[in-house]
Parts: C-alpha cells; structure tokens; sequence
C-alpha cells in the first residue's frame, strides 16, 4: 500500500525523493525500475506493532521504521514523514524527537472534514483529552495556518466547539479561549462558539476542540456515515424497482461518493511539531496513502511550521497571555 501510493503521488509530485524505512528485502522487488533514482530503503526488522504502548515504543523504537523515519526528519534528511502505524507511538515518539515549535505549548492532531460548503479543518482529533485556554488558542492559531497553506483560504473563521453558542455556555477554558481570541489582536477571523451541527454546515473553516471531544465528534461522523451507507443499500435491494431506481440514480450516487470517499481526506497532522509528521490511516488503500503524502508535500511547500512561528510570535507580544499555563503531559490516543 504504501509503496503503491508513492506511485500514486508521483504523478501530482514527480520531483519528490523517497526514503522508506523497513524490510528491505520486502521493499526493494516492489519499487518500479523508473522510480529507483528517487527512492532510497534504510534497511531494519523493527517494527512497532499496533499494539504497542507508546512507552514502550519510545523506550525500545529507536531502530524501529517509525524511529528511524522520524530521526531522519530530525537530522534533516527528510523534509517530512509519513506513517500508517500506531497513532500513540508516533505522537509520543515524533513529540520526543522533534519537540514542538516555539510558543507552542502541546502539539495537535489536526485533518480536512468535507462538508456542505467543501472542507474545513478539525483539531484536535485524539492527541490532548484534557486542555486549558492557552492550548486551544495555540490550537486555533495552527489550525488557521494549516487551513492556509493546504485549502488556499486567505483568511479562514475559526469556531470553538461547544455546546451551545452563547457566552456563558461551556468549560470554564472553552470560555477563557473564547475571550482571548475575541479581544486578542491577532490577524484571525474569529466566529465564536459553534455546536456540532456547524461541523457538516461549514459554518467555520477552522473547528478548534479539545482531543477527547475531537475524536468522539469524528468516529461519530464515521460510524454515521457508515450507517447510512448500509441504509442506502439495503433500500436499493429491497425490491426490483428499488434496484430500477439505483441504476437510474447510479450516476448521483457515484459522486456522492466520491464526494465522501474518506481517502480523499486521509492524512492527519501532527502539527505543532518541529517537523512535518502526517499520519495515515492504517486501514487505508495506495489512493488514500497517496492523499497523505500530498498534505506533507503541499504543508512542506507552504512553509507551515515557519508561518506557525510567526503567528506565535505575534501571539507571544500580547500581555493578555502570559505563557503557556502549567499542565499535565498529553496523552495519546491510538486509533
């Protein structure tokens, strides 16, 4: 798969090199003999399973593929790493290698959601279950910066998810992160409160949550969509001209789907880090694999992590923060 996605990529990125870390005697027979100029294997047998702690895999994955992929990001050998393995080693492994950028307290899992109006971006979806203000704000200045660099947006909204849009509604952080973005001077177009409704509406380019929260929201969006996919089948099925009315509606159904083809929004990022670090989907295709190496390529072109800098600096200048509040380490959350 994921050799087969690199040939995908190619296509949109011909210019771009490879370095694939694993079995090499697994690897080398599946790169076509017209991409070998550009790819390189880094030999190892070490693999992190899925099942793997993330202590464990920081204690003992240093000369794992994901250790040894992520070093080469930190040495400068690659410009960024793309992984399908256990989301909770990669965030605790990239976190201790990379560390985050300055101004930048936590680091995030950030991901492109379709919705009514086309995409936004959503973090964080797994990487922070417990936040206070000064994270979400630092979570709405990256998310605003990565809907710039990967969706062209010149000046997204921001919304921060909760669970009801008046003023007084919410955590006692929520509430705290809310004045800050509204009264900070920063260059952000700040919507306020927005409720889970708004995530498909598009109501903003930008939803800004905390981990836990993120993560529920999106298997949620996943398992409804699985749902009503079942739903859709079973009603073609149940009678002939219920099948008569899926061959005639066939060509619709057809985008609908390509519409909502979770590959085509694979690729979330660790953004905050000082590296490029996008995880795929573990379950996904060459296409979807593919997609991923397009969110590295494209935030790596767009400079993401510079323009982070800069926006925290700007943020770092105001007196209404006064530094990243003290807080406990982040847990990871796999899956």
């Amino acid at each position: 798969m994921v050799v087969e996605g690199m040939k995908i990529a190619r296509k949109r990125y011909p210019d771009v090199e490879y370095v694939l870390f694993g079995d090499e005697g697994r690897i080398a027979p599946l790169v076509p003999q017209d991409m070998r100029d550009r790819v390189s294997i880094r030999h190892t047998d070490r693999v992190i399973s899925n099942e793997e702690k993330p202590s464990q895999a920081v204690r003992t994955g240093r000369q794992s593929s994901m250790g040894l992929a992520i070093k080469a990001v930190k040495d400068g050998e690659a410009a960024g790493v793309v992984s399908a393995g256990n989301t909770g080693a990669l965030m605790a492994m990239a976190k201790l290698a990379l560390r985050t950028l300055p101004g930048i307290d936590r680091p995030a899992i950030a991901t492109l959601i379709p919705t009514i109006r086309g995409e936004s971006v959503m973090l964080d979806l797994g990487a922070n279950t417990e936040v206070q203000a000064n994270n979400l704000v630092e979570f709405a200045i990256m998310g605003e910066v990565f809907s710039r660099c990967l969706l062209g947006h010149v000046q997204p909204s921001i919304g921060l998810l909760n669970i009801g849009s008046e003023d007084l509604k919410g955590t006692d952080a929520l509430r705290e992160a809310h004045q800050i973005l509204r009264d900070h001077p920063l260059n952000m177009r700040f919507h306020g409160f927005v409720e889970g409704d708004d995530i498909g509406a598009g109501t903003v380019d930008v939803v800004v949550t905390d981990g836990f929260t993120g993560n529920v929201a999106l298997k949620t969006a996943e398992g409804t969509a699985k749902l009503y996919t079942k739903f859709l089948k079973d009603a073609f099925g149940s009678s002939v001209l219920a099948q008569i009315g899926y061959l005639l509606a066939k060509g619709a159904l057809a985008k609908v789907r390509q519409r909502t083809d979770p590959r085509r929004y694979n690729g979330a990022m660790l953004i905050g880090l000082n590296g490029i670090c996008v995880k795929s989907h573990g379950g996904t295709d060459a296409l979807g694999f593919a997609n991923a190496i397009g969110v590295a390529v494209d935030l790596i072109k767009n400079r993401l992590n510079e323009r982070i800098r800069e926006e925290c600096a700007h943020l770092a200048q105001s007196p209404t923060l006064s530094g990243p509040a003290e807080s406990s380490s982040p847990s990871a959350a796999s899956g």
